[in-house]
């Protein structure tokens, strides 16, 4: 058995099963099974699979089927509230606009250098470069705009239901 260092134990030490299990499953970048997320908490199997059910049942994890294997990944729909969440709580409406702002100068940015008017159409440059670095250049600035987007369309949401979801706000009506 490897040794395990001293910031696992540290997590280990601190944080229950559940949530490092909690804390694994809603990083993932793509669908993973409750064996690899079990050894990435560092918890049983047996133990990832009851916690991950739970958090099924939770709606904060969906699951899907893989080759007749159950794999977990991030419930969009918690994810964005959840970022919703944050963004209310962490700036006035003000701020909130001053955000979007700034996230559509960024979008300008890309589409102005790079011509194109979508993610979709710079990943098709990609197949046009001359380098590989221009390639990768290209595909990062595609995934960084699709996230500036989705980002940016939650900003709105944000704003445009900002009486109804401020918790101060309601609070004092």
């Amino acid at each position: 058995m490897s040794e395990v260092s001293p910031a696992v134990e540290a997590w280990k030490e601190n944080a229950s099963a559940f949530d490092r299990v909690q804390s694994v499953a809603s990083a993932l970048s793509e669908p993973q099974t409750a064996s690899y997320i079990a050894n990435e908490a560092y918890v049983a199997e047996n133990t990832a699979r009851k916690h991950l059910e739970r958090l099924v049942d939770l709606n904060v994890l969906i699951t899907s089927e893989r080759e007749g294997t159950t794999h977990y990944s991030a419930d969009p729909l918690h994810t964005r509230l959840q970022t919703l969440r944050e963004l209310l709580e962490q700036n006035d409406r003000d701020d909130l606009i001053e955000l979007k702002s700034e996230l559509q100068s960024e979008i300008e940015g890309w589409s102005d250098e790079y011509g194109v008017d979508s993610p979709s159409e710079l990943r098709a440059r990609a197949a046009e470069t001359g380098t590989a670095a221009q390639t990768r250049a290209v595909k990062t600035t595609a995934s960084d705009w699709e996230l500036v987007s989705y980002r940016l369309s939650i900003v709105e949401d944000a704003i445009e239901n900002y009486a109804e979801y401020d918790r101060d706000y309601r609070a004092s009506a």
